[in-house]
């Protein structure tokens, strides 16, 4: 299968099971495909952005996350589909952690940094997907009785009704969670499909913004 050569030019709106929402309005998932970048190593721009970011996000800043906006609906969000934040950090606030035990962002390489950078900047989570391993538009439904992350054998066995990031096919990821390894975005990568988890509270304009940030990093690498 192959992702189209071209870069989308909007994010979509991914569909969202009936039942989720009726029960919890605002969630939804907006990707957005382009190709992957020909460099896997920051340029100084970026690692420079990050620093910014380090010196930002210090101590204090970091533990008044939590009081902004959107990473409050994020909080919200995640009481809200069964996850306690202050045990299970949501990712801006897991980032902020992370800043605050390695003294700063460290460059993981330009997607990666790309993904902080507009994570930091804009307290949307993003993840990256190997577009060319997803079959069909990303949505958001329930794990249904026997399904494994990524639709393969030695997948991870999903909880009957988690609510999953899934494509046409096979769930990809769980709900703030990691995608299969065999669908996430890896050197070799050819186009990817990044997406963004939207929440009640959250415009999608926001989150089209986070995108359009991580992009952004991208194009200026």
């Amino acid at each position: 299968m192959s992702a189209p050569p071209e870069r989308e030019s909007e994010p979509r709106d991914g569909h969202v099971a009936e039942e989720l929402r009726a029960e919890l309005p605002g969630l939804g998932v907006v990707s957005l495909r382009l190709p992957a970048p020909r460099t896997q190593r920051s340029p100084k721009g970026v690692q420079e952005h990050l620093d910014v970011l380090s010196t930002r996000f210090r101590g204090a800043d970091a533990l008044a996350l939590r009081q902004r906006p959107v990473p409050h609906a994020y909080r919200v969000a995640f009481r809200h589909v069964g996850l306690d934040p202050d045990a299970t950090r949501t990712p801006i606030e897991a980032a902020a952690v992370e800043r605050l035990v390695q003294g700063g962002f460290r460059s993981r390489g330009l997607l990666d940094d790309a993904l902080t950078i507009a994570l930091m900047e804009t307290g949307v989570p993003l993840w990256a997907l190997d577009a060319d391993a997803v079959h069909g538009d990303l949505w958001l439904r329930l794990a249904r009785h026997g399904e494994q992350l990524g639709g393969e054998p030695e997948g991870m066995p999903l909880p009957d009704g988690q609510i999953v990031v899934a494509d046409a096919h096979a769930p990809l990821a769980p709900l703030f969670g990691d995608p299969a390894a065999s669908r996430a975005a890896r050197k070799g990568t050819r186009n990817l499909l990044l997406f963004a988890l939207r929440v009640d509270g959250v415009p999608l304009m926001h989150v089209e913004e986070a995108l359009w940030q991580c992009v952004g990093v991208l194009d200026g690498a």
